[in-house]
This record gives structure tokens, C-alpha cells and sequence, in this order.
């Protein structure tokens, strides 16, 4: 049993509070008492809220399962569904024209394009590598990655051969990006005789070499002729330094298994870190001790020998947790506090040490907080959150909007309502997105009782699925997002085909988002390569109108289809192993992000949204007779055998097979079986009572 503190009728974890009391709160010079009683009065305005918000979602979701039940066996028809639907209040009126206002917002976010990371936040290596992966080696990425069309390099040091191609394509790179007046980069014999076609681009030297600009972001030449690689090139050449990940989101949510006070108070440290600018992790590689830190500011001179300072680190972001959940750190009331509220509270109270000026390095250069917030089901939500903020600014004596705020796309009713959402956080927003993992999780739990999903694999081409995409981009455009805030698009999640990236991603740019997600700082450097190949501001200009509402409304059922035996098996499995590859290290390990391999043994970067998009499509299967709960066990099993299979190196992993009664087995069954009374199909609940199970057990 936790033992709690109490301040101002708030229980409280004895370390949570001395950690918000002396690290948080201490440099801020803020009263300690007043904090604590303006945070209860914040808790009997908003606890009931929340609780009434999370209670409309249920009631909408009642009255949809009851119409879809009702009308089992008949065609769907979409002028009937739409009208129901805005009856119920799950549409509501469109806003009307308006631009959002939201101000004070950095570079990063409002007039550059650039790639995104997001980072478990209880991994402080992890974090740090993201934060400094605002400046990433073009050479590292092109020698270790597919990317790279050539022989892959030969083990026992540098490949030679490799490196020469490493550097022909850094060459055909620059020629692209920072054109020479005449003849090519690979044709020069000395930097001193390098004009450029445009000479503006190149904006001062470094400590290292030239640095030069091209849509907005900086590349820098690392003139070394002693180095290893500088000696065999012609122009001394050790690397070319691009501009990557202009922002990150340390992620309090999908990506980390935070169930208690304990995963809480290293959230917080490890973001604290990050603002104070003094995170440090040290680990072991090689047989020695490295320290990992937050790299520095990049300094240049200008040709009238003026000195400038770039940013070192990404921008970064916080991703609190959404309305759901509530967490035993704290407790109010008599009741665990909602999560959400604990986040909001204590990740601004840490951020506004950055607007204090009290940060090593400094994050935001407005003065701005910036906060993701996760699903949010419609403008009611949405408003919610912004008058948290507000509240949260007022305790804090902040000024009104120095919290921003990124929704996520990523809930059907969002989806649906996206212009109105928008209006209700209209003068803090900087950031819209979209993912197909969650949202389709949500697209299958609302439609669940309408009928039999169509397979997952399709569902990426579905009518619904390319509305929702472009629906996105242009109902932001629409309401003045571009130039002031971020439009972005989902996850790359095989880090080890970067390749296939190169190809693919470049699409999310030509749809018009100015930033996206990558799961790794060298697939930031690559995905960097993209924005010097589009313009993304320029093809925001020339984007159309949204698509129709009706075109996302459109239920992705698998009308007519008579799949074979072997069919369904396929898919069973697809979702089983995915399930259980990564239900296993989030419930035994508390791993909330890794790369877990799928079916066909591909390292996937995955997160909770993956869980929630495959229990959801078995148990829509289920409901409807396409599968029985014989198969979906004997698929389990069948699948807990590969996963233990994949798992055979890792000396912390607990086998599946061995262990059916075990909490990751159970958790996976919960989440199939019990996945249709779900609120709105997610995990956590279920999650986080196993987790919570193992951590007493250990």
C-alpha cells in the first residue's frame, strides 16, 4: 500500500511531493502552500469535468452500438447515419470561418518543415539522443543504412569501399541542395574555388566548415583532412552535418508503461533534466563508460565576421497522457486523480522554469510551454483542455496562451468535428496530426457492432482512411495553421528500412505536412533529405479543399467478402503476434516502446497503439462470427511460440508458453476478450492493472 503526504487535502506520494515541493517548485520561488491549495481548487472544478466528458463518450457510444444493432442486416445508408449522428450530438455545427491566433510560437513549429521525433520519456538515453539529434551525420546514415545503394560494408572496421560510396552520394546531394555556379561538387579541388549558383545560401563557416541554408534548414561541411574518412576525399571532407529533427515529443504516454507514482517521478525527472538542460545518462559500450549530456549550441560567423548562434538541440514537446486514465500518485477526493490533470500540472510547472530563463540551454525562445495532448474525443474535449490550461497558467502565474497545445487527430469524433476542435484551442494551438494505428483502433470501436471489419492491410486504402488524410491537411490549412503551426503526419515504424523511407515518406511532405514522425535521430537525418527536395509551404499553397464529411464517415466494413480459411488464419495471427510481441515487454519489462518484430521478423517500432488497433480488429471479428474464441486461443499459442522464438536472445525476457497464467499472457487475452467493452477500445485500463499486478508480484 502506498503511504501518502497530505497538502491541502491532496494525498500524495512522500517522493512526488518533495520532488514538486524542492525541484520544481523551489527554483521558481513559489510558495509551496499556495500551490497545493490552488491545486485542489483546480481538482474540484475539473476532476468532475473530466469524469463527465469520459461519461458522454459512453452514453454516444451506447446510442451507436443501439442504432448499428437495431439495423443488423440492412444496408447502410450514410444520409440516415450522418443525421443520427448530428441528433446525438456527436456532430456538432461547423465553426464557421476563423484563423487561429495562436502567437509566440518558435521558428521550429511555425515557419520551418523539418523531421519529428518522439521519445519514451523514461528512457533518459533515449531522450537525450533525440534532443541532439537536431544536427545528425548525413555520412553515418548513408554508411549504416540501406539507404545507401551500394554493398552493404564488410565487418572489421572501416570499408573503405563503402565510405567512397558513402561520400559519391554526399557529393550528388550537395549538388542538389547547394548547387555550384558551374560543374559539380564531386569535379572540385578545393573548397576556396566553390561558388555556388546562389550565393546567399551560404550563411558563415563554423569551427568545422562552410555552413549553408536551403528551405529553411542548415547544412554544415566538416572539414577535416586528418580524419579517417577527410583523408581519402579530395576536399578533406570527414561529414556533412544536416539539420534533422527540428522537434521532438518526450512522450508521457503511448510509448512508456507509467502506471504508478514510481514511473511517474522519473517522468518528470528525466523532463526536468531536459528544461534544466543538465540530463545526463552514462552506459557501458565497448567496455567503457560513456557519459551521454545535451550537446551544446552551434556557433557560426557570417562573411561581415559577426558571430551566430543555431540551436543544438530539438525543440522540444511534452505528450501528456488524455482523459482517461487516473494514476495512484496522487489522490483527491477519495479517488486516484485523473492523469491528464497530474500531467498538465506538473510538465507546465517544470516548463515554466524554461520561460523563467532558470535552463542551461533554454528550450523555447517565445517563451512558450508546448503540450501534446492525446486523445480528445471532439470539441467538448478539446475546450476542456483549454480552459485546464488556462487554469494551469493562472496557478502557475503564467501569462494567458504560454501553454500550447498539439492535438492529435487520432479519435474518430476528433476526426469528424476537426474545424470545431481546432476553434476551441484556436489561440494555443500549434500542431495537428494524424496516425493510422490509433485512429483505426477508434474507427473499429465506434462502427464495432455495425458489421465485420475489413482486414487491416486494406484498411489502409479504405475510402475513410485517404478522407481522414486529407481532411487533415486541409481543414488546417483552412483555418490558418500554416506559417504558425505544425501540420503532421504518422510514423515510420521499420527503423532498419530506410530504403523504403526514402521512397515512401516523402509523400507525407507532398500532402502537405510540414513535419513527421521518424523512429530514430538517423532516420531524421534521411527524412531531412526530403524537405530540400519539396517545399512544403509552397505545396501548401496550392493544396485544394478538404474531402467531404461523408467520405470519412465511411464505415471501412467488409461488405460481400467470403475470405478463405487460410485467410482468416493470416490475419488472426498478424494480430496475435503483434499483440503478444509487444503486450509482453509492456506488462513483464515495462518497455512502452521497442523495436518488436512482426510476423515476418521486421523490427517494428512500436507503441500501445499497436495493441489497440489489433485487439480491436479480433474482437470485432468475434462479435460477428468470423473467428471463435477456440481459434483466437489456438492462434495465442501458436503465436506465443514465435514470439518467444524472437525473443530466445533477450536474458530478461519471460517465455509465453511456459507462463500462460502469467500477467503478459492474461493481459493479451483481456485485451481480446473483453475488448468490445473497452471505453473506446483502448488499452490502458487493462494494461495497467496487469502491470500494476507484475510490479507487486516482483
Amino acid at each position: 500500500m502506498t503511504q501518502y503526504v497530505t497538502r491541502a487535502g491532496i494525498e500524495a506520494d512522500p517522493q512526488l511531493a518533495e520532488f514538486i515541493e524542492t525541484e520544481v517548485l523551489g527554483p521558481l520561488g513559489r510558495d509551496v502552500d499556495e500551490f497545493w491549495q490552488g491545486l485542489a481548487q483546480l481538482l474540484g472544478s475539473f476532476a468532475p469535468r473530466n469524469r463527465a466528458l469520459l461519461a458522454k463518450r459512453e452514453d454516444l457510444q451506447a446510442k451507436i452500438d443501439a442504432w448499428h444493432t437495431e439495423r443488423a442486416g440492412k444496408s447502410h445508408d450514410a444520409e440516415d447515419y450522418r443525421a443520427f449522428l448530428t441528433d446525438i450530438g456527436y456532430l456538432v455545427p461547423e465553426p464557421g470561418d476563423f484563423t487561429i491566433g495562436t502567437e509566440n510560437v518558435d521558428p521550429e513549429i511555425a515557419t520551418m518543415a523539418g523531421p519529428q521525433l518522439v521519445v519514451p520519456i523514461l528512457n533518459a538515453r533515449f531522450l537525450l539522443n533525440a534532443a541532439n539529434a537536431r544536427w545528425g551525420s548525413l555520412y553515418d546514415a548513408l554508411y549504416g543504412t540501406d539507404a545507401l545503394d551500394a554493398p552493404p560494408a564488410r565487418p572489421g572496421g572501416y570499408d573503405e569501399d563503402r565510405g567512397a560510396a558513402v561520400i559519391a552520394e554526399g557529393r550528388e546531394l550537395l549538388d542538389e541542395i547547394v548547387p555550384l555556379a558551374s560543374g559539380s561538387w564531386s569535379e572540385l579541388d578545393s573548397l576556396e574555388n566553390a561558388t555556388l549558383a546562389d550565393p546567399s545560401q551560404q550563411v558563415g563557416t563554423t569551427d568545422k566548415g562552410p555552413l549553408f541554408r536551403h528551405n529553411g534548414l542548415h547544412i554544415e561541411l566538416v572539414v577535416d583532412p586528418d580524419s579517417q574518412v577527410g583523408k581519402t576525399d579530395r576536399l578533406g571532407l570527414a561529414d556533412i552535418n544536416f539539420e534533422a529533427a527540428l522537434t521532438t515529443i518526450a512522450d508521457c504516454e503511448d510509448s512508456v508503461a507509467a502506471v504508478d507514482a514510481e514511473d511517474k517521478l522519473l517522468a518528470y525527472t528525466n523532463w526536468l533534466g531536459v528544461i534544466r538542460g543538465d540530463l545526463e545518462e552514462s552506459f557501458d559500450k565497448g567496455g567503457k563508460t560513456l557519459t551521454r549530456k545535451l550537446a551544446g549550441d552551434k556557433s557560426y560567423t557570417d562573411a561581415d565576421g559577426t558571430q551566430h548562434t543555431l540551436p543544438g538541440r530539438s525543440l522540444m514537446f511534452v505528450r501528456n497522457v488524455g482523459h482517461l486514465m487516473t494514476n495512484p500518485a496522487m489522490r483527491w477526493d477519495g479517488a486516484d486523480i485523473p492523469e491528464g490533470i497530474l500531467d498538465a500540472v506538473v510538465t507546465s510547472a517544470i516548463g515554466a522554469q524554461d520561460v523563467a530563463g532558470l535552463g542551461k540551454h533554454g528550450n523555447s525562445r517565445c517563451g512558450s510551454i508546448y503540450i501534446v495532448k492525446p486523445k480528445m474525443h471532439g470539441p467538448e474535449e478539446c475546450a476542456f483542455t483549454n480552459d485546464l490550461f488556462d487554469a494551469v497558467e493562472d496557478l502557475l502565474g503564467l501569462p494567458r496562451h504560454t501553454i500550447k497545445v498539439g492535438v492529435m487527430d487520432e479519435e474518430r469524433r476528433t476526426s469528424a468535428n476537426l474545424a470545431a476542435c481546432i476553434h476551441a484551442v484556436r489561440d494555443r494551438i500549434v500542431f495537428i496530426n494524424t496516425g493510422f494505428l490509433d485512429r483505426t483502433g477508434d474507427e473499429i470501436h465506434t462502427s464495432m457492432r455495425a458489421g465485420p471489419m475489413m482486414r487491416k492491410g486494406e484498411m489502409k486504402n479504405s475510402a475513410w482512411l485517404k478522407a481522414y488524410e486529407a481532411r487533415n491537411v486541409g481543414i488546417g490549412l483552412a483555418h490558418g495553421l500554416s506559417g504558425r503551426a505544425q501540420i503532421g503526419k504518422g510514423m515510420w515504424a521499420a527503423p532498419d528500412l530506410m530504403g523504403q523511407m526514402m521512397i515512401e515518406k516523402i509523400g507525407h511532405l507532398r500532402a502537405g505536412a510540414n513535419t513527421a514522425w521518424v523512429p530514430s535521430p538517423t532516420a531524421a537525418t534521411l527524412h531531412a533529405i526530403h524537405y530540400h527536395r519539396e517545399d512544403v509551404f509552397e505545396i501548401q499553397k496550392g493544396l485544394g479543399d478538404a474531402a467531404k464529411l461523408d467520405e470519412l464517415l465511411a464505415i471501412p466494413l467488409a461488405d460481400g467478402v467470403n475470405w478463405s480459411e487460410e485467410e482468416i488464419r493470416e490475419e488472426l495471427n498478424n494480430n496475435c503476434q503483434g499483440l503478444l510481441g509487444y503486450v509482453v515487454r509492456w506488462v513483464d519489462q515495462g518497455v512502452g516502446c521497442s523495436k518488436v518484430p512482426d510476423i515476418n521478423d521486421v523490427g517494428l517500432m512500436e507503441d500501445r497503439a499497436t495493441l489497440r488497433i489489433s485487439s480491436q480488429h479480433i474482437a470485432n471479428w468475434l462479435l460477428h462470427g468470423v473467428i471463435s474464441e477456440e481459434q483466437v486461443m489456438e492462434s495465442l499459442r501458436r503465436m506465443a511460440a514465435k514470439v518467444d522464438q524472437q525473443n530466445a536472445g533477450d536474458p530478461s525476457y519471460e517465455p509465453l508458453l511456459e507462463n500462460e497464467d502469467g500477467a503478459a499472457f492474461n493481459a493479451a487475452k483481456d485485451l481480446i476478450f473483453k475488448g468490445v467493452e473497452q471505453p473506446s477500445g483502448y488499452t490502458e485500463p487493462l494494461l495497467h492493472a496487469w502491470r500494476l499486478r507484475k510490479k507487486a508480484s516482483a
